[in-house]
């Protein structure tokens, strides 16, 4: 597995790369590794793409480091990935906490290596409800998820494990998938967990979104209980009025797995059009 070392402030971080052609950079999930992207790598590789996965900090195989859990450190480990396999015209696609990062990285460091960015539920545009973000979630509301999180990591993400990916809709989604996912989130570093968590609650990425002129897709479920559409792709669509905005009706905030065909389907169609 390759590694690299980032310019900021040396962690090695952990990254995958598979298949030839136009390169797809894939930002995870909170709690997630490169792994979760299982079902999307192999479809895009036989399409003709070239799938490059990194673990980010505190996650996966990448070094633990006491600090750096900030969203901008993590957008520029981001960009130390991109320029040092020297990439162009890139596909962005993240889920989660990774869409964050990908909308600070371009706002960051601009989209001259990037011709296009697909997001699945992400946590964006600003999570937490304030006096000029009405559509946020009340902080008192994450302080007591954020609460029950210290308290009992474990418990926490098995609490949410079946709502995670609407099983009650129907999905058809194993328990051994299921477990495994929630095994997949605990082997994060606990301090990184925490600390991504508090940070992605609390940054505000509107004018990351408001500043996106290339290509934008969203992908969100409308049953999704860890990111609320209505807090999310609704308001990021206001902010990028060009951005496309797909809804899936029956899907949580595990619709990578969920529904994946669909997911990858509309990601080929995004890059290919």
């Amino acid at each position: 597995m390759p590694y690299f070392q980032t310019t900021t402030d040396g962690t090695t971080l952990a990254y995958e790369d598979y298949g030839t052609g136009a390169p797809i950079v894939f930002a995870a999930g909170w709690v997630l590794n490169a792994d979760m992207w299982e079902y999307q790598v192999p479809f895009l590789v036989q399409h003709g793409y070239r799938c490059i996965l990194l673990d980010r900090r505190g996650h996966g195989r990448s070094d633990r480091p006491s600090g750096g859990y900030d969203v901008d450190t993590r957008a520029d480990d981001i960009a130390a990935l991109i320029e040092h396999l020297d990439l162009t015209d890139v596909t962005l696609v993240g889920h989660s906490a990774g869409g964050a990062e990908l909308v600070r990285y371009l706002a960051r460091h601009g989209e001259r290596r990037v011709s296009r960015i697909a997001l699945l539920a992400p946590a964006i545009p600003f999570m937490t409800q304030t006096g000029d973000n009405p559509a946020g979630v009340p902080p008192e509301l994450l302080e007591a998820s954020m609460a029950e999180l210290d308290a009992d990591r474990p418990k926490w993400f098995a609490a949410r494990a079946q709502g995670y990916f609407a099983t009650h809709l129907g999905n058809n989604v194993s328990a051994a998938v299921i477990d495994f996912e929630v095994q997949r989130c605990l082997s994060a570093s606990p301090y990184a967990t925490r600390q991504v968590q508090r940070d992605l609650l609390a940054s505000d990425h509107r004018p990351d979104v408001a500043g996106l002129t290339i290509p934008f897709l969203l992908l969100h479920g409308l049953v999704d209980q860890s990111i609320p559409i209505e807090v999310s792709s609704y308001q990021a669509i206001k902010l990028a009025p060009h951005a496309v905005l797909k809804e899936y009706p029956t899907a949580g905030h595990g619709l990578y797995i969920s529904h994946a065909a669909q997911v990858n389907s509309d990601i080929l169609e995004f890059i290919e059009q």
